[in-house]
């Protein structure tokens, strides 16, 4: 059961990540692909209906993590406390800045949260870059489970890491890098004009430092990380992965290629699943490397009661249903181009 529930969270993340990234992404280009007011108003209209509801997958995984593996809940949540801190603030930022924008309309208001929207969404992307970067390589987790990091020490991959060192950077601007790409093919995809053309642009642009970027922390990371060496030898299978990643990147380009929007965003989101369960694949059993592998956290150490995690199976399997149900409602909802009106007013097309 432990395996299982370490695959189900592995996809809730994967959905969180191909969900809010679009978003996040969209903050992050956008003063890149919108030079107006109004261009800017298409761009937060773009993914103003399911913002929100996006980040619900950030909570159900924090609650499924809670409830299946809690001791990684435990080491996790008191070790990254500073980071995590500083994600809830800009998380609070982006959201206070999209919903309050348009309430004032002020020579100082409004530029303030365009700022904002775009400032959050480019430091989140590069934090939860960086803490996917610090699972891989690994914490200081001592015998009982606990670590603490400060944000940053001699950025070198020693016994005393700190948040960021020059592998997590690398990772956040990877991180940074897609959810670019990705917003901007979710934007072009949702807008029309010139905000569309430009998407389009950054996103061929983009393309490449994502693809060298790939590369670079992909060969890092085999050397960073051991076991991710280790289970690619041990089960050839897992190659599917980073397949995947590279049917995703080679599909984006095509989607560009033939100005296809809707393949260049699917392809998009093949790509960082691809990626997203190569990673999970490499660390495994780990939930939470240790940089002495022995007081690392697993599968087998980590995982809750054997008799909780099967009921607890059956209603995760219901809310799932009921919230996959919900999702595929609110997107065909909202489906088509956005349109914005002289006065502000937000709608869609069909």
């Amino acid at each position: 059961m432990g395996t299982v529930w370490f695959c189900l969270v592995a996809v809730m993340i994967a959905v969180y990540v191909l969900l809010d990234g679009f978003d996040i992404g969209a903050g992050a280009i956008h003063f890149l692909v919108a030079k107006t007011d109004e261009e800017r108003r298409q761009v937060i209209a773009s993914i103003g209906p399911v913002w929100d509801g996006n980040e619900v997958w950030l909570l159900a995984t924090g609650g499924t993590l809670y409830f299946a593996f809690p001791s990684l809940y435990a080491s996790g949540f008191s070790g990254f406390y500073l980071p995590l801190m500083m994600v809830l603030w800009l998380l609070i930022l982006r959201g206070t800045s999209i919903e309050f924008r348009n309430h004032v309309q002020s020579e100082v208001w409004v530029p303030l949260w365009d700022f904002l929207f775009c400032a959050s969404s480019l430091l989140l992307a590069i934090f939860f870059g960086a803490a996917l970067g610090n699972v891989v390589r690994g914490v200081p987790l001592d015998r009982s489970g606990y670590f603490f990091e400060p944000l940053w020490t001699n950025w070198r991959l020693g016994a005393e890491t700190g948040i960021l060192d020059w592998y997590t950077v690398m990772v956040g601007v990877l991180a940074l890098a897609t959810l670019m790409m990705h917003g901007s093919l979710w934007v072009r995809m949702k807008t029309s004009g010139a905000v569309s053309e430009r998407a389009r642009r950054l996103a061929a642009q983009v393309w490449w430092a994502v693809v060298l970027l790939t590369v670079v922390v992909t060969v890092v990371t085999f050397r960073v990380q051991p076991q991710v060496r280790a289970n690619f030898a041990t089960w050839p299978w897992g190659v599917v992965f980073p397949l995947l990643a590279i049917a995703g990147a080679a599909g984006v380009q095509w989607g560009l290629a033939k100005n296809n929007e809707r393949t260049a965003f699917l392809a998009s989101c093949a790509f960082i699943a691809g990626m997203l369960t190569s990673v999970v694949f490499g660390v495994y059993p780990m939930v939470l490397p240790a940089r002495d592998v022995v007081h690392s956290l697993t599968v087998s150490n980590a995982k809750a009661g054997q008799y909780g995690l099967k009921i607890g199976l059956v209603w995760w399997t219901i809310g799932m249903l009921l919230a996959a149900g919900y999702f595929a409602f609110l997107y065909r909802s909202f489906a088509g181009k956005v349109a914005v009106g002289a006065e502000g007013e937000n709608g869609h097309g069909s």
